[in-house]
Formats: structure tokens, sequence, C-alpha cells
């Protein structure tokens, strides 16, 4: 039994049915080569439930659980690009929003204030966020109060309801609500950018073999950039595919070790 997931990304119909698209290509691409693979994308598991199975052909991961735990145990694919405000190539910041309403014009205007994060392993909730804050930190603190949400929207949703006032938000999930639903961020505004470092990376299983990686590779690069794909690259903000060193994602270690060397080892 083989499986593939998108699930990153994979909250609004119009990407859906653009991901389901995308499999669909890859997939065939993939039998063709007499390669197993899944028949449709698994919506059914939890996003990360997929990342060290040992049948996984294809998944899309957050950066820091991939430096964290998964490089070694994990082919790095490639990396796509989004067009997207906060990209520059594969490189991606976070977004910091707050509320429009609170007057809130500069970092140090966040000191004190409940920020959610939306999961403690994430890159763009936390490790990018703990990189902005760290210069500014004292004794280890500057936050009144840290909630872990669980995701991006739901960040997005207690800074809209007063739970707290401030988030680091996924640029690419940003981007995406505000192609798809712009309604629902009405009320926050976009305060600054994180620091950026590589974006969500692509991944298969570890024995997975060089001739399989390359199909996957060369289906991503076809739908990348060929006029016949523009259908499924549009509701996706697809605009490219990279395939990096792995040593490109030593810059999240970098950005993990300068908040350490700050003294702000965590968010607080």
């Amino acid at each position: 039994m083989a499986s593939a997931s998108l699930a990153m990304y994979d909250f609004c119909e119009p990407v859906r049915q653009a991901n389901d698209a995308l499999w669909r290509i890859i997939r065939d691409d993939l039998t063709k080569a007499g390669f197993s693979a899944p028949s449709k994308l698994d919506r059914s598991s939890r996003y990360d439930a997929l990342w060290r199975r040992e049948d996984l052909v294809f998944a899309q991961t957050c950066g820091y659980p991939y430096i964290k735990q998964l490089r070694g145990h994990v082919r790095l694919v490639g990396v796509p690009i989004y067009r997207f405000p906060g990209g520059n190539g594969i490189d991606r910041a976070s977004l910091v929003i707050v509320r429009d309403a609170d007057g809130i014009g500069g970092i140090e205007d966040l000191r004190n204030r409940r920020v959610a994060v939306n999961d403690p392993m994430s890159n763009s909730g936390m490790n990018l966020l703990r990189a902005l804050i760290a210069p500014q930190a004292i004794a280890g603190r500057f936050f009144s109060k840290v909630s872990f949400t669980g995701g991006h929207l739901m960040s997005l949703a207690d800074v809209l309801a007063g739970h707290a006032d401030v988030a680091a938000i996924d640029s690419v999930t940003f981007g995406l609500l505000a192609a798809h639903s712009p309604d629902a961020l009405k009320g926050v505004k976009v305060l600054m950018q994180t620091p950026a470092g590589p974006g969500l990376p692509i991944i298969s299983r570890k024995d997975a073999t060089d001739a399989e990686v390359s199909v996957v590779r060369e289906s991503l690069s076809r739908i990348a950039t060929q006029p016949a794909y523009a259908a499924i690259r549009e509701p996706l903000g697809l605009v490219g595919f990279e395939v990096p060193d792995q040593a490109a994602y030593d810059a999240l270690t970098e950005l993990e070790d300068f908040a350490l060397r700050r003294g702000y080892p965590v968010i607080n």
C-alpha cells in the first residue's frame, strides 16, 4: 500500500480540487514508469501522520520538523515556489498579524501581549517568530501569554475573536485566504514579516529510489512551468519548483541558534 498527502494547505475547495488534479498527474506519471502510487490523496489522516511511513510516496512537511525530526529519515524531493507576498524563491517569511482596531504599530507594541502559536514544532508559527522576537526579549520573556492553537486558521480565529493579540501566520496560508476567502481576513492587518527561510518541502520515504524521485520532480517541474497546467497552478499560487540541497534548511537551524544565543529558547 502506498500513501500520499497534500494536507498542509488543503483547507478550501479550490485548493483541494487543484491538489487532486496535481496528484492525478504525478500518480499517472509514476504508474507509467512502473512505480506504485495511491489513486487518491489521503485526507483521513492527520497532516503529519504520513511523514515517516515506510510506504510514503509523496507528502508536504514543515521545514522545522524536517530539520529536527525528519532529515536523514526521508528523501527531500523539492520545494514549491508560490507567488504570494512573503516569499523570495523557496524562502518564505511569516506574516505577523494583529487586529486592525488595536492600534499596534510596531514590534515594541507587542510586548506583554498575548500570542497565538499554531504548534511548538512549526517553523512559520514558532521558529521564525522566535527569531524575530529574540532581540526584544528580556530575561527570556516578551509576551504575557502563549496559547497553542493547533493550526494557522485557529490562530487567526483566536486573534479575530480577541483571545490572542498577535500570531505569525504562514504566508502561503495567508495568501490562499486572501485569494479564496478574503472575508476571513477582515479585521486583521499584517504588522510585519518575520525573518525568512526555506518553505515547506515535498518529501518521500527514505528508500525511495532515484528513479522514482526523478519522476516526481519532473512532474512537479512540468506542472509548475508549462502553460497547459495553468489552471492547476492558479488556485495554488504555484509559480515554480526547485530542488535545493538539504543544506539549504540549515538556515532554519541558524535562526533557532540565533534565538538561543539571545536567551530566548521558547516563545514566552
